[in-house]
């Protein structure tokens, strides 16, 4: 095989230069973002050296040595640079494999007729070169693509972060996101598990530091973005996984606030979920209220807060000290309590509080008689030396019940003791918990 190709080698070079111009044109009508990448003066010389290499590739395969593979390997990691699908490179071996065979077979005809027979053992050696071109150029595209998706996955992390953190620019990170200068954006904050898992299943670890994942869409986004798809028509989700947190950045568009924790419900996590907001600026703030949402949220199970529905509880959860001083001032004598006695009252005063005042209501979710409600309900204030009558008390109670629900204190011996109930001015009414509904 290399004596008869180093006998036409000169003619053959010739047809190899025109089967190169054949393919070339061929490129540029079935793959025109290649071709427009490169140019066709380029475009036309990369064939040309694929070309000659598969040539030399069936001399060195002759010898028991293996082909250049220089050229496929350059030609696939382009293509997985540029984002470009392999399968038209795939293509273009197959036809220009056709070509070549169709030069040489040409050629060796033109030279000496009686040779061809002695040819087509290299039919099948010339095809092995070019499986083996093809394959060198898909293992650089897969090589390429994975760093450079990881470059992508690490790029929408950092724009993810500018925004989320509210620590650079935003308009240009939102445009690179492709999120609109002007838009309605909500962010929600997820929950872990006590093991430290995220409570979303198949979260990443990292990439958008762990999401925003594939996309931006989510996926960012993110995931980058994985998580519940949110299908055409529904508010694209990007995702954030850190080590501090997992987030979402929801671009709503017509959707309600809503929509976003229906969502997140088949995921079954606590989450916390922002005011919505229309300036990719104001998505730092709109992350730190997502996040003292979930603060809101009960530590025992499932459940999406939104900001607006839990202002008062997220209210004593933005002050952690002051938090910790209202338990104690306010309940301190209830948290000093033997434990089952102190879960008894504080239960009841949540429920009571839950049921608008309505102790008949409060029974019923208790399963308990509406008078050992007011009984319980009588011991709070005498502990506590507050009147669920006084709105001003009531508030009291229902701040510091808050903070005890979101961190719950261990029973003091240093709780302060009650101050005395405040009199009830004569001729005033006031309703009772122990009064009807």
């Amino acid at each position: 095989m290399e004596r008869i190709i180093e006998e036409i080698r000169e003619d053959l070079n010739r047809r190899i230069a025109v089967a190169a111009d054949r393919l070339t044109d061929r490129t540029l009508t079935e793959d025109p973002a290649y071709a427009a990448l490169l140019g066709r003066a380029e475009l036309r010389e990369r064939i040309h050296r694929t070309l000659r290499q598969a040539v030399e590739g069936l001399v060195l395969s002759s010898r028991g040595l293996a082909p250049e593979l220089s050229e496929a390997r350059a030609a696939g990691a382009l293509r997985a640079e540029r984002g470009l699908p392999i399968e038209p490179l795939r293509r273009a071996y197959r036809h220009g494999g056709r070509l070549l065979w169709q030069s040489l077979t040409e050629a060796v005809a033109a030279y000496d007729r009686e040779r061809l027979p002695g040819l087509l053992p290299g039919a099948v050696a010339l095809w092995d070169v070019l499986d083996r071109m093809a394959d060198a150029a898909a293992e650089a595209y897969g090589r390429t693509g994975a760093v450079r998706e990881d470059r992508e996955r690490e790029l929408r992390a950092a724009l993810l972060d500018t925004l989320l953190d509210g620590s650079g620019p935003a308009a240009e990170a939102a445009a690179r996101l492709g999120l609109p200068e002007r838009g309605r954006f909500a962010v929600a904050v997820l929950g872990s598990r006590p093991d430290g898992g995220s409570d979303r299943p198949g979260s990443p670890d990292g990439g958008p530091g762990g999401g925003p994942q594939a996309g931006p869409e989510s996926g960012p986004e993110s995931g980058p973005e994985s998580g519940p798809e949110s299908g055409p028509g529904a508010p694209r989700l990007l995702w954030r996984v850190r080590a501090d947190g997992e987030s979402v950045l929801a671009e709503l568009g017509h959707h309600p606030l809503e929509s976003l924790r229906e969502l997140l419900a088949p995921l079954a996590v606590r989450a916390g979920i922002s005011p919505v907001v229309a300036d990719p600026a104001e998505l730092g703030g709109a992350r730190r209220l997502a996040a003292l949402a979930l603060r809101t949220t009960p530590a025992g199970g499932p459940g999406a807060a939104l900001l607006d529905e839990r202002l008062p509880a997220a209210l004593v959860a933005s002050d952690p000290e002051l938090a910790a001083r209202l338990r104690l001032v306010v309940l301190g004598p209830v948290l000093a309590l033997p434990p089952q006695d102190g879960r008894v009252l504080l239960t009841t005063l949540g429920t009571w509080l839950a049921c608008r005042g309505s102790t008949t209501y409060a029974a019923q979710r208790l399963y308990c008689h509406r008078n050992t409600v007011s009984n319980r309900l009588r011991r709070l204030e005498q502990l506590t030396g507050r009147s669920l009558a006084d709105p001003a008390h009531v508030v009291e109670l229902a701040l510091a019940h808050a903070a005890v629900a979101q961190r719950p204190t261990p029973p003091s011996p240093q709780a302060p003791p009650a101050p005395p109930a405040a009199p009830t001015p004569a001729g005033t009414g006031r309703r009772s918990p122990r009064s009807p509904g």
